[in-house]
């Protein structure tokens, strides 16, 4: 027996790299998933050189910005590669979990690994709007003051919580801030790579869902050679889109005005965060209420857990189902709406047009899934009636 299967340490790791059974009609989609734990390594790899010599005093942290992007040695590509290093992560997050909505692998078995999914999509998010706040550019500051007043919407504690955290000092961003997103923006990827292990393991149970929607346990092969090809190929297409992005146009995907420093006394024309935020951040100021807008945004986030119990389809994915392919098609473009109007400014129409994008939103999740696979499933079973 060869060394990497009597070995324990490495016959677990031969089980899930190399002799895992995978289905042979997985298609390029399942490769997101693996460019999205590659994301995780450049991000934590390239945050610990930052933290090296980041400061996070308030009045230090934008100058040490500044001092890695101009007196350390190689700070630019560190500095840069974090950047849109979390853009990056944050597109391979969507389309995985695109991926997953449109070909039902949050359905059963492996509604434990959809679990670890969303709960990982909400520690990322945390992740990435502390990082962003870190900068304490301009935009960063404003961003951090609405997010933290936030707290102050809950209901009968909402005003005592915010000194109690000592998260603000008065009615703007202060030093106490800076130091807990720091601590806290540290520490949450450790976690976040815990999960990515239990998530593995999770899927490692039932193995990976297929396009086709049936089980494909009469069709499979092992996850070394064609699968770690196929993944290698798609590492590459990454790192040339990263590399462009970073060496050529490296601030696309920021604000410019992140590049002055945070000045509470200055309030910018429309308050933008990072694009991979505005979704959310749409819904919630297209709220009428406080509270309801900050409701909105962490039940956008919630409504994910919900779609095993409201998918009543007797087949897993849209491959073969016109209805449901259209009303996901809906949802996409209403997604990318919403990321739009996101970093509008708040006036006619886009707050009419933010509360509509909302609605549908939610109405997606809760009537349009269960609606359409209903009717879905009578259509299959006329046609199968019929066919008999």
């Amino acid at each position: 027996m060869t060394l990497r299967k009597s070995n324990a340490f490495l016959s677990l790791a031969n089980s899930y790299l190399m002799d895992s059974p995978q289905p042979t009609s997985m298609n390029y989609w399942w490769n997101v998933g693996s460019l999205t734990g590659l994301c995780l390594i450049m991000q934590m790899a390239s945050g610990t050189f930052l933290a090296m010599h980041y400061s996070s005093n308030i009045e230090l942290a934008f100058d040490s910005v500044e001092h890695m992007m101009r007196d350390v040695n190689a700070g630019w590509l560190i500095r840069y590669m974090h950047a849109n290093g979390a853009s990056f992560f944050f597109m391979c997050l969507y389309l995985h979990i695109g991926k997953a909505l449109y070909y039902g692998s949050y359905r059963t078995p492996r509604m434990m690994v959809w679990t670890m999914g969303v709960i990982m999509f909400m520690l990322t998010m945390a992740t990435g709007f502390m990082g962003y706040c870190l900068v304490y550019g301009q935009m960063s500051h404003w961003g951090a003051t609405v997010i933290t007043n936030l707290l102050s919407a809950m209901p009968f504690i909402g005003n005592d919580i915010v000194p109690f955290l000592q998260l603000m000092s008065g009615y703007s961003v202060s030093n106490p801030t800076m130091q807990r997103f720091f601590a806290i923006h540290f520490l949450l990827p450790f976690m976040l790579a815990a999960l990515v292990m239990m998530h593995l393991m999770a899927l490692h149970v039932h193995g990976s869902s297929n396009p086709v929607g049936m089980s494909g346990n009469m069709d499979r092969m092992p996850f070394h050679g064609y699968f770690v090809f196929k993944d290698t190929m798609t590492v590459f297409v990454f790192i040339l889109m990263f590399s462009l992005f970073m060496f050529f146009s490296p601030n696309t995907l920021g604000h410019s005005d992140n590049y002055m420093p945070g000045n509470p006394m200055v309030t910018p024309a429309s308050i933008v965060p990072e694009w991979y935020t505005t979704p959310f951040y749409a819904m919630l100021r297209s709220m009428p209420d406080k509270l309801g807008g900050v409701m909105a945004m962490f039940a956008a986030l919630l409504m994910l857990l919900m779609l095993p119990m409201t998918d009543r389809s007797v087949m897993r994915g849209n491959t073969f189902k016109v209805l449901s392919k259209f009303a996901f098609y809906l949802f996409v473009f209403n997604f990318l709406l919403l990321t739009n109007l996101g970093q509008l400014h708040v006036e006619v129409p886009y707050m009419e047009l933010g509360q509509y994008a909302t609605a549908f939103y939610f109405s997606y999740y809760i009537i349009i899934v269960p609606f359409m696979s209903t009717m879905e499933n009578m259509l299959f079973y006329i046609g199968t009636n019929s066919n008999n």
